[in-house]
C-alpha cells in the first residue's frame, strides 16, 4: 500500500514537473526583434481573476523595451471606465532565451514567462506559469503588432491553449475597445 502511494505520488510529481516544463521557448530567439508595440489580442488562463474579470477584459496595447541590462520592461495599458490605466512589469533574463521571471510586487506571485512562438513582425504566443501561496494557474497570451490578427493566428492561440489544458470557457479573444480610446492612455 505504501509503495503504491509513493508511486501515485511520484507520478503526480512528474506530471506537474512535466506540465510546468511544457512551454517550449521560441528557437533562435531574438529579444530585440520582440520590442516595440503590441496589441494584446487574446488572452487564455485557470485563474480566478481572470474568470471573475473576463467580461470585463478589453484589448490593450503593450510596449515591450529592453533594458540596459537585458530585461524586459513591460508597459501595458488598458481600458478602465472612461480612463486609461498602465501596468509596468519587469521581465528578468533567464539563462534561457524568450524565457523570463517576474515576482508580483501586489500579489506575491511569481511568474515564469515564456516566449512560445513569434515571427516578431506578426504575432507573438507568450505563455506563462504563475504560482502563488494559494496554488498555480497557467496563462497563454496572444500578441498582434496590429489590431486584427488573421484566423490562422488565431486558431493557433486556441490550439495551444487548450494544448496546455485551458477549457473553451478560459479562452478569450478580446473585443477591441471603443474608437475614442486609440491606445495612448
Amino acid at each position: 500500500m505504501h509503495t503504491t502511494l509513493l508511486s501515485i505520488l511520484g507520478l503526480a510529481l512528474l506530471g506537474a514537473l512535466r506540465a510546468q516544463d511544457s512551454f517550449a521557448v521560441q528557437t533562435d530567439f531574438q529579444q530585440d526583434k520582440l520590442t516595440g508595440r503590441w496589441y494584446s489580442i487574446g488572452l487564455a488562463s485557470n485563474s480566478n481573476w481572470f474568470k471573475e474579470k473576463k467580461q470585463l477584459m478589453k484589448m490593450c496595447t503593450t510596449v515591450i523595451s529592453a533594458t540596459a541590462d537585458g530585461n524586459l520592461e513591460v508597459t501595458s495599458t488598458y481600458p478602465k471606465g472612461d480612463q486609461c490605466e498602465k501596468r509596468n512589469s519587469l521581465y528578468t533574463k533567464t539563462e534561457q532565451p524568450g524565457r523570463f521571471s517576474y515576482t508580483s510586487p501586489r500579489w506575491g506571485s511569481k511568474h515564469d514567462i515564456r516566449v512560445v512562438e513569434t515571427n516578431y513582425d506578426e504575432y507573438a504566443l507568450v505563455a506563462t506559469q504563475i504560482s502563488k501561496s494559494t496554488g498555480s494557474s497557467t496563462m497563454v497570451l496572444l500578441y498582434s503588432r496590429t489590431k486584427e490578427l488573421s484566423p490562422e493566428r488565431l486558431e493557433r492561440f486556441t490550439q495551444f491553449s487548450r494544448e496546455q489544458g485551458l477549457t473553451d470557457e478560459e479562452i478569450l479573444i478580446l473585443p477591441r475597445t471603443g474608437e475614442s480610446w486609440r491606445g495612448g492612455g
